[in-house]
């Protein structure tokens, strides 16, 4: 069976903007982050042997949290974003049946941001963008970024919204409790924040063929989607919603399985946004391909849903060559 992972992650020396385990200590052990510092600047070495050896045959590329989305500079932000962008293509030029990519958008600067978008679809061939999470305390639903909505829609390219290394803030909940900073707790909640911000902001109102990719089993908000429609009809809105907030879900809002490796949970996210949904990833370096394959291997799906999830959704929402 055909697999394709769309959460792996790479991180691109040949960048100013700090990056995720050269410059940041995000809270794991010093082994773990040598680890991760290896294989996320290799594609040969580790990479495609451990793909082989599992049978994922192909990994959606992406650049490591936080991307170009702390770098304060916006002159900066762009040129590292081309800069990456560039590097990612020819990765994916020299291995076209085993990788693919996602863009990195200098949201510092929507305008330029969206030109660099389609620059990247365009004439880089990449199969849209990946965001981490917030970029400056900024999040895009607000104004500003319906330049980069617009242009996401015209190309019909998803953008995933992944979490962000930087806090945006100071949460009094996890002072003292570092260990739910992070994949543990906050990321999930922030990411699926930032998804819900979208919804209310009126994003997919405004551009109904947007589509956003949420990983993590979507940030876990799909099992709280009869919730959010319960509490959604007493709102006083000053700009009411077209549609009750499920109803973007499995229509503008697409998820992957990233790094939850429950049958519950997947069942439950199938049952929530349908089968056609839901995609297949593993978050390399920092999950494990073998767990991750075994997971979807043994998924309690018919063997056509199962092959949606592993490999036909990817394809068809992202245009993959397949063999």
């Amino acid at each position: 069976m055909r697999r394709v992972a769309l959460e792996e992650a790479f991180w691109f020396g040949g960048l100013a903007t700090k990056g995720a385990v050269t410059d940041r200590r995000p809270p794991f052990r010093p082994e773990a982050m040598d680890r991760y510092a290896r294989r996320l600047a290799d594609f040969t070495e580790y990479r495609l042997p451990e793909m082989d050896e599992h049978g994922v045959d192909v990994q959606v590329l992406s650049l490591t949290s936080p991307g170009v989305q702390a770098e304060p500079d916006a002159g900066v932000a762009v040129d590292d974003a081309r800069r990456a962008n560039d590097f990612l293509a020819e990765t994916v030029r020299r291995h076209p049946t085993r990788f693919g990519g996602f863009a990195a958008l200098p949201l510092q600067d929507p305008e330029r941001a969206a030109a660099e978008l389609r620059r990247a679809v365009r004439e880089l061939g990449l199969h849209g963008a990946l965001v981490n999470d917030h970029t400056l305390g900024h999040y895009l639903d607000e104004e500003p970024y319906a330049v980069v909505w617009a242009e996401l829609q015209d190309l019909g390219v998803p953008l995933y919204l992944h979490p962000g290394l930087v806090p945006a803030d100071d949460w009094h909940v996890l002072r003292g409790r570092p260990e739910l900073n992070g994949p543990t707790f906050s990321w999930a909640a922030t990411t699926g924040g930032h998804a819900m911000r979208l919804v209310y902001g009126g994003v997919f109102d405004r551009f109904p063929r947007a589509t956003v990719i949420l990983g993590h089993m979507g940030e876990f908000l799909p099992f709280q989607l009869s919730r959010f429609d319960a509490r959604h009809r007493d709102l006083a809105l000053e700009r009411p919603l077209e549609r009750p907030p499920s109803g973007y879900f499995g229509t503008n809002i697409k998820i992957t399985t990233t790094g939850v490796y429950s049958h519950a949970a997947l069942v439950a996210a199938v049952q929530a946004v349908g089968v056609d949904n839901v995609m297949f990833s593993i978050d390399y370096p920092y999950e494990s391909t073998a767990e991750a394959v075994r997971f979807l291997d043994t998924a309690p799906l018919a063997p056509a849903d199962l092959a949606r999830v592993a490999h036909g959704n990817a394809d068809r929402l992202l245009g993959l060559p397949v063999p």
